[in-house]
């Protein structure tokens, strides 16, 4: 039996810090339908946010399962009454969608949708999003109970709320992104230098072999083993610039590979030592490998912007049919049960949720100056 909605300023404070705790945009997008959803009572939810072309950069729903989501089919185009709220910019409130004559239908495996309200989501004069939930859960004789007036305010004051958290998070992967450029652009530099030096090095060496050549053949052979040596290292240093350097292709090349070649970069770019072990492993979902390379790449960016750790290691490692993935450090430490200040801090929340959201676990074990292991198992497919 559904336990019927939370009510009055209890409940808005409490989707209002769900939505506050998350940085990343997809985390943020999810938070606000489902707090949505359960404010008022409805047993769907969605939110649109537009793209140039027609269509939905993104598009997150609540109460649909996910294999009704994938029956569905594509995203859905900005038509009917989604492109009349992000064109027009006002709510809609409908006793009964299918009988508006903006209403253009839905895809066989879509559920049925009746009473509707929906409201753009602003960033100032920008429409970023539409927000709307679907069948308000209550008693529905003729003409009979729906979404209210009061219902609208309230949604309104929480598409306010949804339009400053999304900005935010929007801002804060700028950042991260911003952070990674800086990063790769520090690193190119230093593999700039290795090569240079490599060939200077090979340069000088062939310079003295062909001095000797004539006169001390042995010594000039070695010089020569020298210059083999040093031109394979060169090689070597060349194919980091361009394998280590490019985007990451976890479809291309798989879970291990990528966190290996990503490891060895941010081995190269930090005091730290940085090493990855992987063993008995087998492909997984691919949402379950995007989200352990998530979870590692946060708690890689923790343990070596945040612990002052002299050594990090990621071992990623087969468990039954799925995987467990650990990184541990040896850095400072922090309280685990601070978690509304180290959590959110450090990711915890952002990690626990992609864990979560591919039916998987995160633990966290650490203590002042004890050092971070940070665990996370999926099951499999």
């Amino acid at each position: 039996m559904h336990p019927g909605p939370r009510s009055g300023l209890a409940a808005v404070s409490a989707a209002l810090l769900a939505m506050s705790r998350h940085l990343e945009v997809r985390d943020v997008l999810k938070t606000i339908v489902a707090s949505a959803r359960d404010l008022l009572d409805a047993q769907y939810a969605a939110l649109g946010v537009p793209d140039d072309h027609g269509g939905f950069a993104q598009f997150v729903v609540d109460g649909v399962s996910d294999a009704q989501w994938k029956a569905i089919g594509p995203l859905p185009r900005q038509h009917g009454i989604l492109a009349a709220m992000l064109r027009e910019g006002r709510p809609v409130r409908l006793g009964d969608v299918r009988e508006d004559p903006r209403f253009e239908g839905w895809p066989d495996a879509h559920p049925e949708l009746a009473d509707f309200l929906g409201l753009p989501v602003r960033d100032g004069d920008e429409i970023i999003g539409a927000l709307f939930l679907a069948n308000k859960n209550c008693p529905k004789p003729q003409g009979g109970c729906g979404f209210t007036a009061e219902d609208e305010d309230l949604l309104g004051i929480l598409a306010q709320h949804a339009a400053i958290a999304l900005t935010n998070a929007r801002l804060y992967e700028r950042s991260r992104e911003l952070t990674i450029a800086e990063e790769r652009s520090r690193l190119a530099h230093e593999l700039h230098d290795a090569v240079s030096q490599k060939l200077f090095s090979l340069r000088l060496t062939a310079q003295a072999a062909t001095a000797l050549v004539d006169r001390d053949p042995a010594r000039a052979k070695d010089e020569l083993h020298q210059v083999a040596a040093l031109a394979a290292e060169a090689a070597d240093e060349l194919r980091a610039a361009v394998v280590e350097l490019r985007p990451a292709a976890l479809d291309e090349d798989g879970l291990p590979a990528t966190l290996r070649t990503q490891i060895q970069v941010l081995d190269r770019a930090h005091t730290a030592r940085v090493t990855f072990s992987g063993h008995g492993l087998r492909a997984l979902p691919a949402a379950q490998e995007e989200a352990l390379l998530r979870v590692a790449q946060e708690a890689l960016h923790n343990a070596l912007r945040h612990s002052g750790a002299e050594n990090v290691h990621v071992d990623l490692a087969r468990r039954g049919r799925g995987a467990v993935l650990k990184v541990t450090d040896d850095g400072r430490g922090f309280d685990p049960t601070a978690v509304r200040r180290a959590g959110r801090h450090l990711g915890l929340v952002s990690m626990r949720d992609r864990a979560d959201g591919v039916g998987g676990s995160l633990t966290v074990e650490s203590a002042p100056g004890k050092g971070t292991a940070i665990e996370m198992e999926v099951p499999g497919g």
